[in-house]
């Protein structure tokens, strides 16, 4: 582990600008149609409880990432298998949000450049920020999370100015009854965003307050839940649900709609500078975490040295994940989710802290019995 430490503020900035990144840029919970706001409320509770679980494995071992107490809860062959799987997954997803990027680029700004070459140069920038060290990044998220926030809100105004939204969009709720909106919650938006807290278990060793994570984290969690609903619900206002679900980037075709006194309007460069500088931390701080992941699991001393090969690894996974755009999101929303994410973010971690509460109980009790 490196010496470094940030403040539960600063974890609180980094899980709120990591898990808005990709979230404002697809669409979540389309199958809800126009109940999917009420999907990401749902969902957020789900997010707390897969934090809690994360949270409860931190407090067994305090000081210790995951790749070295996964180790003492299975022992140390299984554990390091596990370890390793954890981290080709937290790779895997580093490469998905690398191509999420990659392809808003292409497709909105840089149609002609090769996506390689975007993904080169977001990775480049991370590679810096990852060098630099998590104490770097957390006093960066700071100084732009205000700078997103006074965005959006002025995003918001613009868009009551422009008299776009029609609230009959958003009816009638709950046509079919709750059952489909609580199904699409937990079988896709639970994982993704809120389920991508998990990954804050690297970093939760780094926290100069530990006493305050899971106050910071939950704190975190609901804002990003308020915000993504209320996001998602001006997306479909202005848009309508059907819109959306042919919309590739919803919230970018409401900020493109964007007109007052014919004077302001293509206010794209706001939605770009705002997705990238969000992109930047999600692919930064899922690509901290495996250079400290790996280092750790493979005792390299200088976690930095990785930063550059293991970048490759990253742009190479970016480009074969899928052939293209449409199947990148397809793979997310019928795969990802359910048989890739589910058994991580949740299953294999539910297990270790069984475990874990168990050897802790035997422990506690050897002790006591040590005493009498």
């Amino acid at each position: 582990m490196e010496p470094a430490k940030i403040s539960p503020t600063q974890l609180f900035v980094l899980i709120l600008l990591f898990e808005l990144g990709s979230a404002l840029l697809y669409p979540i919970g389309t199958d809800a149609n126009q109940n999917a706001w009420l999907a990401i409320l749902i969902a957020m509770v789900g997010g707390f409880a897969i934090f809690l679980i994360h949270y409860a494995l931190y407090s067994y071992y305090p000081d210790q990432l995951p790749t070295t107490y996964t180790q003492k809860i299975l022992g140390k062959f299984f554990g390091k298998i596990a370890s390793f799987l954890f981290m080709l997954f937290i790779m895997y997803l580093a490469a998905r949000a690398l191509r999420d990027f990659g392809e808003m680029l292409a497709i909105i700004g840089y149609p002609r450049t090769p996506l390689i070459i975007n993904h080169f140069i977001l990775i480049l920038v991370a590679i810096y920020a990852v060098r630099k060290g998590i104490e770097v990044i957390g006093r960066t998220g700071e100084i732009l999370f205000a700078f997103i926030y006074i965005l959006a809100i002025f995003g918001f105004i613009f868009i009551i100015a422009s008299d776009l939204i029609h609230l009959n969009n958003l009816k009638p709720f709950l046509e079919d009854g709750i059952l489909p909106v609580i199904k699409v919650a937990f079988t896709h938006v639970v994982f993704f965003p809120f389920g991508e807290v998990f990954v804050y278990a690297m970093i939760f060793p780094y926290v100069n307050k530990p006493k305050k994570i899971k106050k910071a984290g939950l704190l975190a969690l609901l804002l990003i839940g308020i915000n993504l609903a209320i996001s998602t619900a001006i997306n479909i206002s202005v848009l309508g649900y059907t819109k959306i679900e042919r919309t590739q980037f919803p919230l970018l075709n409401t900020i493109q709609a964007i007109e007052i006194a014919e004077f302001l309007q293509r206010l794209d460069i706001f939605f770009m500078l705002s997705i990238i500088i969000l992109g930047f931390f999600k692919v930064a701080i899922y690509f901290y975490v495996v250079v400290i992941g790996v280092a750790d699991l493979f005792k390299v001393k200088e976690s930095s040295q990785l930063a550059v090969p293991l970048a490759f690894v990253i742009i190479f996974l970016s480009i074969v994940v899928a052939n293209n755009s449409l199947e990148h999101i397809a793979e997310a929303k019928k795969i990802s989710s359910i048989y890739v994410q589910f058994p991580f973010q949740v299953l294999i971690p539910t297990f270790l802290l069984l475990i874990a509460f168990f050897k802790k109980r035997k422990q506690n009790r050897l002790a006591n019995d040590t005493k009498t």
